[in-house]
């Protein structure tokens, strides 16, 4: 894989010296302010590389919201599956995103590394800000339960943990029989739903109403949000119920898309199949070997693959915002 970085696009303009009496100086300053927000709004390309599978890719850096900085990974041609590669808030050096965008590269070229889709939250709000509390209902500021499948209660609490103030965490309702409830991450939480809303809203919510709050600690709490929402470990259910959905309608079987992933086995005998194990297992389907339960979550490499070369379809489509 090869990367180059692209130079800054530089503007050059004369300026238009106007019939007012304005000064010629003036006219040129406020052509050099249009120039340098017109720069400032244009996506700046970082570097271009080419991915595992042949597709020639683009890191730019673009304008956030409230002057925070997106550095986005997508194709090169049609600009398409648009990856969050870091999000800068606006007191940060300029100079960060060209890092941000190196250690990306490295990771890529060591293990694949890719990040989660760009959504359009993102382009509204700043880094990890939180919403604003206003308008909220009580669920959203925390004082709501959330049941999963199993009918397992989930409640953000206040908790004395041994500090001098209390944290505010998510917490399982077990009865006293099952010990009673027991503190979860935010990213537990997200697994038992199996979706991310509407834990990340209340999330956000809850962040926003304490934030100067001196008598409880939200610091874990933000912690674990800021972490689900970069991992590239994203939730399989989408690309679960795609992929039922399209072996019922086109009469394929899991080892014929594992194939189509290059994921094959071969008997005594030399016969191929498709190592459905494998796919089953990335879908949520089996457990992982030594596990009770299937996992709900999936490298969003692993989705992408499964995606384009089993199912023929873009990862946008199966994968959860």
């Amino acid at each position: 894989m090869t990367s180059t970085v692209s130079p800054p696009t530089t503007v050059a303009r004369r300026s238009a010296h106007r019939k007012t009496g304005a000064s010629p100086r003036a006219g040129r300053a406020r052509s050099r302010q249009r120039q340098a927000r017109s720069a400032h709004q244009q996506p700046r390309t970082l570097a271009r590389y080419t991915d595992a599978m042949g597709r020639a890719r683009e890191v730019v850096v673009q304008q956030g919201h409230a002057g925070s900085a997106l550095v986005v990974d997508s194709e090169l041609a049609a600009h398409d599956d648009r990856r969050l590669v870091a999000h800068l808030a606006a007191d940060e050096p300029a100079a960060n995103a060209a890092l941000e965008c190196e250690r990306y590269l490295q990771d890529v070229l060591s293990g694949g590394c890719r990040c989660r889709l760009l959504t359009a939250a993102d382009l509204r709000t700043a880094p990890f800000a939180e919403s604003p509390a206003e308008g909220r209902s009580p669920a959203s500021a925390g004082g709501g339960d959330l049941l999963d499948e199993q009918g397992r209660r989930h409640r953000l609490e206040r908790v004395h943990t041994g500090m001098s103030i209390p944290e505010l965490r998510w917490r399982h309702q077990r009865t006293p029989a099952e010990g009673g409830p027991r503190s979860e991450s935010v990213r537990d939480v997200i697994a038992r739903l199996q979706a991310y809303e509407p834990v990340r809203e209340i999330t956000l919510g809850a962040l926003a109403l304490h934030r100067e709050d001196p008598e409880l600690s939200i610091t874990v709490l933000g912690a674990e949000l800021r972490r689900v929402l970069v991992s590239p470990i994203v939730l399989n259910r989408g690309l679960r119920e795609t992929t039922l959905a399209t072996i019922q309608r086109e009469e394929l079987s899991l080892s014929e898309i594992a194939i189509r992933c290059g994921r094959v086995k071969r008997d005594l005998k030399g016969n191929e199949s498709g190592e459905t194990s494998w796919l089953a297992r990335r879908l949520g389907l089996l457990p992982e070997g030594g596990r009770d339960t299937p996992t709900p979550w999936i490298h969003s490499d692993v989705l992408a693959l499964i995606a384009r070369r089993g199912l023929g379809v873009s990862p946008r489509d199966v994968e959860l915002q």
